[in-house]
């Protein structure tokens, strides 16, 4: 499934976040490649070593692990810390699939739900979509600042050339308590079919009964 959640980051977060990146030490993207991404990678990403790392996480992360549209998409488990990218004229990344495990040692996660958080707004740059491949065909996703899209990791994606401009985004990965995308989707769907039972029609024994099924099914997919 690919879901776009709109506004998770305030008009404010993002004027702070514009102004940490603007003079933030941004390396060569291929040094936290995988094999195959290496060869198509051409992108700059956020020093890890960099000051302005935990400052930025505590904005986005705090605010992304709040958000309920993103909890009932992920179901996350275990969420990775953010690579903030940076695509300025001439870089695109090409087709790849996320590594299915990243991490150091010891720390490793599966990598279930990718998501990007657009960081500035689509005028400010020319090309820089994301392109997914799904069952639907090809989607081309290039939001606000401050919306997201969600997918499962295991899609086939893509950055075209970014041709004007510079495009900004935070990256990040979940390891889900629900390792089936197809479970995950269809408890997305239920879980909001129950919720609106809940807010119209609490006392009713049909909610009384979306919400056992939703709640056993999560309880039989879950991952431990």
């Amino acid at each position: 499934m690919l879901l776009t959640i709109k506004k998770v980051l305030s008009r404010q977060q993002l004027m702070m976040i514009k102004k940490l990146l603007q003079n933030a030490e941004f390396v060569d993207g291929k040094l936290s490649a995988g094999k195959e991404a290496e060869a198509v990678k051409n992108n700059l990403e956020l020093s890890q070593q960099s000051p302005l790392q935990q400052q930025l996480n505590t904005m986005v992360m705090n605010t992304l692990l709040q958000n309920k549209t993103y909890q009932q998409v992920a179901y996350p488990y275990r969420v990775a810390t953010p690579f903030y990218v940076r695509y300025t004229k001439g870089m695109a990344y090409g087709f790849h699939v996320d590594d299915p495990v990243m991490g150091v040692m010891g720390q490793q996660y599966r990598t279930d739900v990718s998501t990007t958080l657009f960081l500035n707004e689509p005028v400010e740059y020319e090309g820089g979509e994301l392109l997914i491949q799904t069952a639907f065909g090809e989607q081309r996703v290039k939001l606000n600042a401050g919306d997201a899209v969600v997918y499962p990791s295991s899609r086939l994606h893509r950055v075209t050339e970014v041709t004007q401009g510079e495009r900004f985004a935070a990256v990040i990965w979940a390891q889900s308590i629900i390792k089936n995308a197809e479970q995950r989707e269809l408890l997305h769907e239920l879980s909001t079919a129950r919720d609106s039972l809940l807010n119209t029609q609490p006392n009713n024994e049909q909610t009384r009964h979306v919400s056992n099924v939703y709640s056993n099914l999560v309880r039989m997919w879950s991952v431990f």
